[in-house]
């Protein structure tokens, strides 16, 4: 009875540990999903252009008609993207970091009613 009791609680420490290790790998995942964006081509009906990322990583003074800048999150349809922020997200210790709108990143918890959801 003693080691069945004793091998129960080895599996929640064994279980209970790998929780912890999937939340933490979870919070201190890599930069957000990002794409390379014209700023100047926002449309209000499709978002921005999606760009090569040469344009985002370009150090000369090469001048071009594409302004590259990073864009994170949101959803991206037939070579636009909408729904993220030029904003790069800031990590949070709560883990609830969506993005929302066009200024910036939503912070609010649940029926926060900010940004607005893809279409």
């Amino acid at each position: 009875m003693a080691d069945a009791r004793r091998q129960l609680r080895s599996a929640t420490v064994v279980l209970g540990g790998m929780g912890l290790l999937a939340a933490a790998l979870t919070a201190c995942s890599s930069d957000p999903d990002k794409r390379c964006v014209d700023r100047n081509s926002y449309n209000l009906t499709k978002g921005y252009k999606v760009v090569s990322d040469k344009y985002c990583k370009s150090t000369g003074t090469t001048k071009t008609s594409v302004n590259g800048v990073w864009y994170y999150g949101g959803k991206k349809k037939s070579g636009w993207i909408d729904g993220g922020s030029l904003t790069k997200p800031h990590k949070s210790s709560s883990g609830s970091g969506g993005s929302g709108g066009h200024g910036g990143v939503d912070r609010g918890g649940f029926g926060s009613g900010h940004g607005k959801s893809g279409g």
